[in-house]
């Protein structure tokens, strides 16, 4: 069985992240799906989102080691994973730093688009923390890859991904 380096897919709000990570997971032998919200989500008294302040920045961070933790043990028993995470470069460098041989994928959207998409399904983010994510993506960052997905279908844009991730 191909073993892949483990993958995160970055970007902001409504570009796909989850359905993408899920989709190349259920379609990859042996391989695991770890979405950092959920795993943020743990937390269940006293939880900060990413945007609030110093303690939602602190659990944000607190997330990404243990999603780090989850994809070192998963990697060892032989399972393929796939991340899906909303960073800016401190998050990227801890992140390169707890899985050393981490692809990282940035999916992007134009903000009309990434609205539309939002405007589909149920509503998890505020306009203002909705704009704080997609702005925080406008940076450059260090990735691997960087794949513009306005004009993909869902299986495309899969596609492109795993194109992506097996080739590097």
């Amino acid at each position: 069985m191909p073993a892949y380096r483990p993958l995160l897919l970055t970007g902001g709000p409504a570009v796909g992240k989850t359905v993408t990570g899920r989709g190349l997971a259920q379609s990859t032998e042996r391989c695991a799906y770890i979405d950092v919200d959920d795993v943020r989500q743990l937390v269940k008294s006293g939880g900060a989102a990413p945007w609030e302040g110093e303690e939602g920045r602190a659990q944000h961070v607190l997330g990404v080691r243990n999603a780090a933790a989850l994809a070192a043990n998963f990697s060892a028993d032989g399972f393929n994973v796939t991340m899906s995470d909303v960073i800016d470069a401190e998050l990227l460098r801890l992140y390169r730093e707890l899985v050393p041989d981490i692809m990282v994928i940035r999916l992007s959207i134009s903000h009309a688009m990434a609205r539309a998409r939002a405007q589909t399904r149920r509503v998890y983010l505020t306009d203002q923390e909705f704009e704080t994510l997609h702005r925080q993506q406008l940076p450059p960052l260090e990735t691997d890859v960087d794949i513009e997905v306005s004009a993909l279908a869902l299986d495309a844009q899969i596609d492109a991904v795993r194109a992506a991730w097996l080739r590097v």
